[in-house]
């Protein structure tokens, strides 16, 4: 059985904003960080660079951002990902639904059984509370808690919002560890979603379409550290 990811964590992934070495470099300087403070990394890989990712990283948790549901191993489905091809290319965990690339609630029961029998963790989007609580009954380990309306802009969630998350999945498997995601864009973004009681908090636009992205990396990754400690310590 997997262990759970340490919180404080954070995700990061570039999708289509940047790609080839420039995401290399930013999962390195990723891997540098993670360590410097003490925060655990997603960091959500496009498919074509995950072996190079995982294999130059030793701090990052390397997830694909997607798998298809081909259950029976190898044979048939040109232009699918295999889940065993995510688990031989040296990632750690797979995500699942984002609004992007959705999946029927049934499809994403077989993906998530899959990680689990691949030894790989799963991480699920889900919007409205609704859905979160569909996503949280099937157990995966983290579940994305993200407004869709949200996604690529500078706007993120409300503190009403990753409240009444924390809450509807902590009612249903308090053992999942709840990301806020959507419209994260500042250290402060990250701030008010760790210190009001999530586990991580995640970033796609916010840092790969910054003006410079390392550097808005580690204005979050600060910003983790900070909101965890004053969180612990009741600031």
């Amino acid at each position: 059985m997997l262990s759970k990811i340490k919180p404080p964590f954070f995700e990061l992934g570039p999708k289509s904003y940047m790609y080839g070495r420039d995401v290399v470099d930013i999962a390195l300087l990723a891997d540098e960080e993670a360590v410097k403070n003490d925060i655990r990394v997603i960091f959500t890989a496009p498919l074509i660079l995950l072996e190079r990712i995982a294999s130059r990283t030793k701090n990052l948790y390397v997830f694909a951002p997607c798998m298809d549901d081909i259950r029976i191993g190898p044979g048939g489905g040109g232009g699918k990902v295999l889940p065993e091809s995510v688990r031989d290319a040296g990632a750690h965990g797979v995500c699942l639904n984002h609004p992007e690339r959705p999946v029927s609630l049934s499809a994403l029961c077989g993906l998530i059984q899959k990680a689990r029998d691949l030894g790989l963790y799963s991480e699920v989007c889900a919007s409205s509370m609704a859905e979160v609580r569909a996503v949280a009954n099937l157990s995966p380990n983290i579940i994305i808690s993200e407004p869709a309306e949200l996604i690529g802009t500078a706007e993120s969630a409300d503190l009403s919002y990753i409240r009444t998350s924390l809450e509807t999945v902590g009612s249903v498997n308090a053992d999942i560890s709840v990301l806020i995601g959507a419209g994260i864009s500042s250290g402060n973004d990250v701030y008010k979603c760790i210190y009001a009681g999530a586990d991580a908090a995640g970033s796609a636009s916010g840092i790969f379409n910054a003006k410079d992205p390392k550097a808005k990396l580690r204005e979050m990754f600060a910003a983790v550290r900070r909101a965890w400690d004053d969180r612990q310590n009741g600031v």
